[in-house]
């Protein structure tokens, strides 16, 4: 997909807002409270069955607070033997007769609104986890992050007892129709970068139409997930329906993908590994797959839109969350008549972004996930001034800890660099000039890799 932004697509913008009258009177978000300076944690086991249980293995993994690089806690590190124990607590619960299988799909949505009640009640702790272990913005984490999870439980415990069949008319003497069955257990690997949110996503339609659910969450931020797991108790979900194994891709990860009593599996993440997961799907029981993986999305800007509104649009469609966004508008191409002064605008604009421990009041942009990432992104910023792009700002790591990258603006990129063609997932601003509408579709629709 790509986003143009002209006179028309901006009208509808302008046109709200001058329709809300006095910006005082519109809804303000609620006071935002300052982080817990000591928050606990609590939660660091594998989740099976409504219980904590130590890795088969004895081993555990650390896990890194990415502004600092202090170790956080260590994490029960699951491997393919907790994920057989989990999906066996997972295929019992799914089981006909089964607490979970006899309940009513009302009490199936009441059971979710609950634990979106208890997420809202907990959303301090879970904002400031989300903060110390995915390196977010506190302000992100709470007014963005925590209710979209919340919203996201909601919505789907709406939807639990509106999954509707259908009657079908047909010749003959015969009643046909449809019931939509629950597909059974669902293995589910989520991001690093969106951790809660991701979570929410995957769970909440999985158990709302009956389903149960095996959960990977990544092993850079499993903290927030695994502090779901004491409130899935609370909610009055049954054992065995939720079940949160902590560990590494290729061990746990895998060990769900190939897994011959998994009837699904969904995956965000990066495009290699989508492939990785495809492959054991169909080299195991034939799996159903769902992936959200990487991208290249381009914004297309004319030279006739609200400049001071794409720019903006522009700004945060790639450094929102440092770009470590699967959906970040990376490929900006603006046309020739405003291509400068955009340029020029655009650096001004990355230039005010603050960095820092993102528990810090006033903070817009905090590290990448991880020194693996950090490494990646700075090479990708080297071989833009390799082939030729014009670095305006930027370029480098900031501070003397943690996995900060300053903010980066490139102009007069050209489409076969690395920068136009490869996803950074970082705070990397490319914008390129385009002459035609003709040419910009063509460019915008080439694929990436």
């Amino acid at each position: 997909p790509f986003t143009c932004l002209s006179v028309a697509s901006l009208s509808m913008s302008t046109e709200s807002k001058s329709q809300s009258g006095d910006p005082k009177s519109a809804t303000t978000p609620p006071a935002m409270p300052a982080p817990l300076s000591d928050v606990q944690i609590k939660y660091t086991k594998i989740f099976i069955n409504n219980e904590w249980h130590d890795s088969v293995s004895g081993k555990t993994f650390p896990v890194y607070n990415p502004a600092t690089g202090e170790k956080i806690c260590d994490i029960q590190e699951g491997d393919k033997a907790d994920v057989d124990k989990a999906v066996k607590a997972a295929r019992e619960a799914f089981q006909i007769g089964s607490t979970w299988r006899r309940m009513d799909a009302s009490e199936r949505g009441r059971i979710l609104n609950k634990l979106a009640d208890l997420i809202e009640r907990d959303r301090l702790i879970l904002s400031t986890l989300e903060c110390i272990d995915a390196g977010k913005p506190f302000a992100t984490a709470y007014h963005a992050d925590l209710p979209g999870v919340i919203k996201s439980l909601r919505y789907c415990a709406g939807w639990a007892d509106k999954n509707q069949g259908r009657t079908i008319p047909m010749d003959g003497d015969f009643f046909t129709f449809t019931r939509h069955e629950p597909v059974g257990v669902c293995g589910q690997i989520i991001p690093w970068n969106f951790p809660l949110l991701m979570f929410a996503w995957k769970i909440a339609p999985a158990l709302c139409c009956g389903n149960t659910v095996v959960v990977k969450p990544a092993e850079q931020t499993p903290l927030s997930a695994l502090y779901v797991g004491s409130l899935i108790i609370e909610a009055g979900i049954p054992p065995g329906v939720v079940n949160i194994v902590p560990g590494y891709g290729p061990t746990a990860g895998a060990a769900i993908s190939h897994h011959m009593d998994v009837d699904k599996v969904a995956f965000t993440g990066s495009t290699e590994v989508g492939k990785l997961i495809k492959e054991a799907a169909g080299k195991s029981n034939l799996k159903r797959v769902t992936l959200e993986l990487g991208g290249k999305s381009p914004v297309i800007i004319f030279a006739d839109a609200d400049l001071d509104t794409a720019i903006e649009y522009a700004h945060h469609g790639v450094f929102y969350h440092q770009g470590q966004c699967c959906i970040a508008g990376s490929r900006i191409f603006v046309e020739e008549p405003i291509y400068e002064e955009f340029v020029r605008r655009s650096v001004a604009k990355a230039k005010t972004r603050v960095l820092g421990n993102t528990v810090t009041p006033g903070i817009t942009q905090g590290p990448q996930i991880d020194k693996e990432q950090f490494d990646r992104i700075l090479d990708l910023i080297e071989s833009g001034k390799k082939e030729g792009a014009k670095l305006e700002c930027g370029g480098s790591s900031w501070g003397d800890k943690g996995f900060f990258i300053q903010p980066t603006v490139f102009s007069d990129v050209k489409d076969d660099m690395r920068i136009a063609k490869e996803e950074i997932f970082g705070p990397v601003q490319q914008i390129m000039k385009f002459k035609t509408i003709d040419d910009v579709i063509k460019r915008a629709d080439r694929k990436s890799t």
